[in-house]
């Protein structure tokens, strides 16, 4: 198994408690927030990983060095933010599986990696997203579902009263290393918003339904949350 690790985020909103660090190394149950992917990805018999790293990236290069318990660690370095797909295009260019898992550096997902590779074998499809049901759908945009395949993408902060639950997108993703990109993106691009909601009836993503534990750090009080609730995923 081979992954990619988004690790070159600004974590705007959280910059009052990162004290020097990038977003991805954020202190969580006493340990990088980064090393309890990677501990995780190790687990699922992860052997090399690329981390895309930007702001303040000496700082991780510094802290894992080219190892990390026995998985190679080698970087991909963004010289001006990328976006998560131009970060990820970028990383996959230096990948050498045919299949690659990629995973936001901020979000942690209890999931069988190894079987979503599986999954996304089995389905033959070009990409794979991980995806988890939640009460409201408001904060991260909804997906729409149809025989294991995302057929539509809402974007974030629609909502009517109430709740509105559903599926998201867990920021967790397989994807082909030959994937076809349309000459239209820019450098800089969300890989969701600006790749795969576009693209999504050629892509047809298999949805790879997840049931375990999510959290993103991402706003302040998450990452309080994770203080505790990531714990006992902490290796």
């Amino acid at each position: 198994m081979e992954a990619i690790v988004l690790a070159g985020g600004l974590g705007t909103r959280l910059a009052s408690r990162l004290e020097g660090v990038p977003k991805s190394m954020a202190p969580v149950a006493g340990r990088p927030f980064l090393e309890i992917l990677l501990a995780q990805l190790r687990g699922a018999g992860c052997s090399r990983v690329l981390l895309s790293v930007g702001h303040l990236h000496t700082v991780i290069q510094d802290h894992f060095g080219a190892s990390f318990r026995g998985l190679r660690v080698d970087y991909v370095i963004e010289n001006a933010p990328l976006g998560t797909g131009g970060a990820i295009r970028l990383a996959l260019a230096e990948a050498r599986e045919d299949s690659v898992l990629a995973l936001n550096g901020d979000t942690f997902l209890d999931a069988d990696y190894a079987d979503m590779l599986r999954f996304h074998s089995e389905e033959r499809a070009a990409v794979t997203i991980a995806v988890v049901h939640q009460p409201d759908v408001a904060r991260y945009g909804g997906v729409a579902i149809e025989n294991k395949r995302i057929v539509a993408f809402e974007e974030k902060g629609r909502s009517g009263p109430g709740p509105n639950p559903g599926w998201i997108s867990a920021g967790a993703y397989v994807l082909n290393r030959n994937l076809e990109w349309p000459r239209s993106l820019r450098e800089r691009f969300s890989i969701e918003k600006d790749f795969f909601a576009p693209e999504s009836a050629r892509l047809a993503p298999a949805a790879y339904e997840v049931n375990g534990y999510f959290l993103d750090i991402g706003i302040p009080e998450d990452l309080d949350r994770a203080q505790t609730e990531l714990a006992r995923f902490v290796l």
